[in-house]
Formats: structure tokens, sequence, C-alpha cells
């Protein structure tokens, strides 16, 4: 499922668009990092059972993108995953990963694809 909230001018929007894994698949097959980096409000969100699938898709978007500080990392897996709490533990998972390096960043923490 796919959550947006936000205002048109004065009006407050709140739409859940429902897709099912071929959708998700075929949305996730045309992201690349640039898209994520330019909107990532509009990248996809998943829902239920799809977890293996947003893992796969939280591992490209770093691999893609070879580093990344994690703040920044957390705002694309939030807008991934669709919350707040859903992104942190996808960092969590990452961080725990044997193919994510974490380097003390000057101001915040570099996550590192070394898969």
């Amino acid at each position: 499922m796919l959550r947006i909230r936000g205002q048109i001018g004065d009006w407050p929007v709140d739409l859940t668009v429902e897709m099912d894994a071929e959708d998700w698949d075929q949305l996730a097959s045309r992201l690349t990092p640039e898209a994520v980096a330019k909107a990532p409000a509009a990248t996809p969100t998943r829902a239920g059972g799809g977890n293996d699938a947003l893992w796969e898709t939280a591992q490209q978007l770093l691999r893609e993108a070879g580093q990344m500080e994690g703040p920044r990392l957390l705002a694309e897996l939030e807008a991934l995953a669709g919350g707040m709490a859903a992104g942190k533990r996808l960092l969590v998972r990452l961080r725990h990963s044997d193919q994510v390096h974490v380097d003390a960043g000057e101001d915040a923490p570099v996550y590192i694809w070394r898969g």
C-alpha cells in the first residue's frame, strides 16, 4: 500500500493506493539512484508480506549509491518503507548486514556498500 499525505493548496490530501507485488516489482525496476535523490517521496512503499522485496530494494538503493550519509539514507528508507519506524528498521538491518560497512563520518555515520 502506498499512502500519500499532504496538501494541495489549502486542501488536505490523504490518498491510499493498493498495489500488488507485480506492480511494485515493475516500479522498482524503473527506479534509478538519480530519481530517488530527486524525488524521495515518490519512492515505492511496501505493506504486509512485501518485506523481502522491500529489503532487496533498500539494499539496491545503497548498492547503487555506493555510500550514503546516515541521515540521507534514513530519509530515503523512510520514504521507501512508508514511515519512520519502518525506515529505521531498514537502517538497523543495513547497519548489521555483512554487505554494509559503517564509518564514522565527520557529522554523521557513512553507510558504505561493500557487497
